[in-house]
């Protein structure tokens, strides 16, 4: 996972890119509502082909996406040529201290190699009072899996929740294809990541599947998201 998507970098601009082909779609609007509002300076970590960044600078906040693979990076630019993109590690920031009031990762602290570690980059980017905002595939969710499609199907968790794990997903629709190769966290591993960055939870949403009546989303959420501030550092006395 050390290169991100680079070596899946066509099939992920082809999913990513397919309007309303994935759940970024359904998602991406009960996500922007925690963030706060613009003018900020933003940084998005895991930026990939763009479509968060290019979103959020259409919603009015200076954005500089990042994201490890260079081919998504040189796509990103293609597609935003306005826009300001760069190749760099979640773990390893190539910015100073303080540089952002906010900080964004969406579903992409499950594909980097040290997560803990990008989120204290995070924090360290980020100025006090500032925010880092972040969705992620429902921990929970994650660990167990519906019977069936049915709306009242049962959801089974047969493996430990509270192991952290990696795993492998296909999806396979309309002609797309993406492979995905990631890691499932259970809450207790984001929120010690939190502690220790010095970020303190503000909101956190786990929102159902929008613009349905029945459908088994409606009772185990598929992402959650989070609003967290940067505390002021004490100076000792």
């Amino acid at each position: 996972m050390s290169r991100g998507f680079e070596d899946r970098a066509a099939d992920w601009i082809r999913f990513a890119r397919a309007e309303g082909h994935d759940a970024y779609w359904a998602y991406r609007d009960a996500f922007f509502e925690l963030l706060p509002p613009p003018p900020a300076r933003a940084l998005e970590v895991g930026c990939g082909e763009g479509r968060v960044t290019r979103d959020l600078r259409g919603r009015g906040y200076e954005v500089t996406g990042l994201d490890v693979a260079p081919t998504l990076v040189e796509a990103a630019r293609d597609a935003d040529p306005s826009g300001t993109y760069v190749v760099g590690d979640a773990a390893a920031l190539p910015f100073d201290d303080a540089s952002f009031d906010l900080v964004v990762s969406y579903n992409s602290l499950i594909d980097v190699d040290d997560m803990p570690a990008a989120v204290t980059e995070a924090g360290r980017v980020l100025r006090s009072g500032g925010c880092f905002c972040a969705c992620v595939p429902h921990p929970f969710s994650e660990a167990g899996e519906f019977t069936s499609n049915d709306a009242d199907a049962a959801f089974i968790v047969e493996c430990s929740y509270l192991q952290e794990a990696d795993y492998e997903l296909v999806s396979e629709r309309n002609g797309i294809v993406f492979h995905f190769v990631s890691r499932r966290f259970p809450l207790e591993s984001y929120a010690r990541a939190l502690e220790g960055a010095g970020l303190a939870i503000e909101a956190l949403r786990e929102p159902p599947l929008p613009g349905v009546d029945r459908h088994r989303r409606m009772r185990m959420p598929l992402f959650l998201l989070w609003r967290t501030v940067k505390l002021e550092t004490r100076r000792p006395d």
